[in-house]
């Protein structure tokens, strides 16, 4: 993230950026483009820490469930939370489609996908039954 974020500034500075790079003359067709990639790639900073939390909350389900453990009140959280984070994702992924739109051409980027939606639906559902089976093994260790 540091080295994204230090070419990202150093971006402003680049005599022809980003005429050059893209080697033709989007740049006069589209004078905003360049503004609008950096945009994007401050939002693919924003994602790719989400990534990171997702992946890191997903590593400590994996280590319970291979402890033999994984109907915790733990894991809901994190499941609930990975839930959150794949919504924020899809606002990230919202935002990039209209910043594109903005720089370059309105109507051109399709941004609306229900897959992303229902897999949000689906963890949180996953969620409430990991803290459900947590709260019944709870009960169920209390009578024994």
């Amino acid at each position: 993230g540091l080295i994204i974020s230090g070419l990202l500034a150093w971006s402003f500075f680049i005599d022809g950026w980003p005429q050059r790079p893209l080697g033709f003359e989007m740049v006069n067709a589209h004078p905003w483009v360049g503004n609008g990639l950096r945009a994007i790639i401050v939002v693919g900073v924003v994602g790719a820490a989400i990534v990171h939390t997702i992946l890191r909350r997903l590593l400590a389900i994996v280590d319970t469930v291979r402890a033999g453990d994984p109907f915790i009140l733990d894991n809901a959280r994190r499941l609930e939370a990975i839930a959150w984070s794949v919504l924020a994702l899809e606002g990230l992924r919202l935002i990039v489609a209209a910043i594109a739109a903005a720089v370059w051409e309105p109507g051109r980027f399709d941004a609306f996908s229900f897959a992303p939606w229902l897999a949000v639906l689906l963890l949180f559902v996953l969620a409430g039954v990991f803290a459900h089976g947590a709260r019944m093994r709870a009960d169920l260790e209390g009578t024994v």
